[in-house]
């Protein structure tokens, strides 16, 4: 494919991103996959969670539960590839499984679970960015570094599923 289109193909970014490049092409475009997919998302939600979360009762009322996962995974394989084009293959990976990693040890409750994972997301890509901008460094890497330090700070905390809590526990256990 690269000798079929002679422009320039950088691996770094190919790899890594670059958040602080993007077209406003590209801009519009995230933030259509992103409105389509909340939009569906709000609309379908109760659907969607009896699907993934009691698939058997989901069939038994009448829920295309095959057609629902299929509509999921669409709008997850999109919203990943527009990812893609900002923070690279092998970082979206981090940033879409460390905010959700780092919720599920603060709640065992999903909305609230979503709520957080959201908001770490959104937090530690914007103290990322600014980061980056003062560091002089990549981007999409700083965001990476900062949401894995906070999950693993997270990790040792929690209050019910840290590290810390559970040598407790079983210390109390053990007395």
């Amino acid at each position: 494919m690269v000798s079929l289109n002679p422009t320039s193909v950088n691996i770094q970014t190919i790899i890594l991103g670059n958040i602080l490049a993007i077209a406003p092409e590209d801009i519009i475009q995230l933030a259509a996959i992103g409105f389509i997919s909340m939009a569906i998302l709000l609309l379908k939600w109760k659907d969607l969670m009896v699907t993934f979360f009691d698939e058997h009762h989901a069939r038994s009322i009448g829920l295309n539960t095959r057609g629902l996962k299929l509509l999921f995974f669409t709008l997850l394989a999109a919203c990943t590839v527009a990812a893609l084009q900002t923070v690279g293959a092998f970082l979206v990976i981090c940033l879409v499984v460390t905010p959700g990693a780092t919720a599920w040890l603060l709640t065992d409750r999903f909305p609230r679970l979503l709520a957080i994972a959201v908001a770490i997301g959104s937090l530690t890509s914007f103290f990322g960015a600014w980061l980056s901008y003062y560091l002089d460094g990549a981007t999409g890497g700083i965001i990476v570094v900062a949401q894995t330090l906070l999950f693993l700070i997270t990790f040792i905390f929690a209050p019910k599923h840290g590290l810390l809590a559970s040598r407790r526990r079983a210390r109390e256990a053990a007395c």
